[in-house]
């Protein structure tokens, strides 16, 4: 299908664009699975002559985003995110305690090499950090002689610099940088971050890394709208069995939903569709819609719906 994508340019992504479209019924996410992976390995195959493995791994997207800070992981390196909220939330840093006491976290990444780097490279690592979103940079560069150079070492006791060092695997070398706050923000900055001391620190990435992020959000919270709004789409299928949550805790709900992941980049994705007209116009007005609105704008869905669409 030739399609032209209505959204923002980025810069792994045209607007104008080719892509194999998937619509089926009666099937499952297995069923997509299982197709696109014998597609994928037939045209290695025969193109390149190499064989890839199947199955893929799979992923939860609060996974991805715990481990790597991205949704699209690139998995060919490590440097992954650690949670150290448990050392510092009594921690003479306010910076780093207020945030865990107010329900955030305090996350870490430890760039091995990089802690060799003179003062000046490491302090320009804060507005490479503010393109990400933090408002700063907090960081440690362990240096090769045993000593530790820093801004914020001074208020932290041997105890929690020990157990720093026990979790993120330090060694002399290593730099170490920090993000706190909420917790998927303090994600996002870590992953930006670590994609760009990769390529920095000119880490090699080695064969291809296929893989399945899924079971994505249904919900995000829109600040500037003060609603929640879909996460993929408006028509995209919570899991059944979350149903409950939608008047609890709407932003725990998963959705079936699937993006296929190559070397750090969506290659593609996909999900679920509502086949229900009660559970959409439900859907809809959760975000917002009045029943009018609703049938304004996708009545002629909701009323095919009622004649009983299969799963798809």
């Amino acid at each position: 299908a030739r399609c032209f994508r209505d959204e923002d340019l980025r810069a792994d992504r045209q607007p104008e664009f080719t892509q194999v479209d998937i619509e089926a019924s009666f099937i499952t996410p297995e069923d997509i699975y299982n197709l696109v992976e014998g597609l994928l390995k037939r045209v290695y195959k025969e193109s390149l002559g190499v064989d890839i493995p199947t199955p893929f791994p799979r992923m939860t997207w609060k996974e991805a985003m715990d481990q790597y800070g991205s949704d699209k992981p690139e998995r060919r390196f490590g440097m992954k995110l650690t949670d150290v909220s448990s050392i510092f939330e009594n921690s003479g840093f306010k910076v780093f305690a207020s945030a865990v006491s107010n329900g955030g976290v305090v996350k870490a990444i430890n760039a091995k090499g990089a802690g060799t780097w003179p003062r000046a490279q490491i302090d320009k690592l804060a507005k490479v950090a503010e393109s990400f979103g933090a408002k700063g940079l907090a960081w440690i560069a362990f240096r090769e002689d045993g000593s530790m150079n820093s801004p914020i070492v001074k208020f932290f006791s041997d105890e929690e610099m020990a157990e720093l060092k026990s979790r993120c695997d330090v060694e002399p070398g290593d730099l170490v940088m920090f993000a706190a706050g909420p917790r998927l923000a303090s994600d996002e900055i870590l992953g930006g971050m670590r994609s760009h001391m990769a390529d920095a620190l000119g880490i090699e990435r080695e064969g291809h890394d296929f893989l399945w992020v899924v079971d994505f959000p249904l919900f995000h919270w829109d600040d500037d709208a003060k609603r929640y709004e879909a996460e993929h789409q408006p028509f995209t299928l919570p899991h059944v069995d979350q149903l409950d949550l939608l008047e609890t805790n709407p932003l725990a709900m998963g959705s079936c939903t699937y993006d296929f992941v190559m070397d750090g980049f969506e290659a593609g994705g996909g999900g679920m569709r509502i086949h229900d007209a009660e559970l959409q116009l439900k859907m809809l007005e959760f975000m917002g819609f009045t029943e009018e609105r609703a049938k304004e704008q996708f009545g002629f869905l909701m009323e095919a719906l009622t004649f009983g669409a299969p799963p798809m």
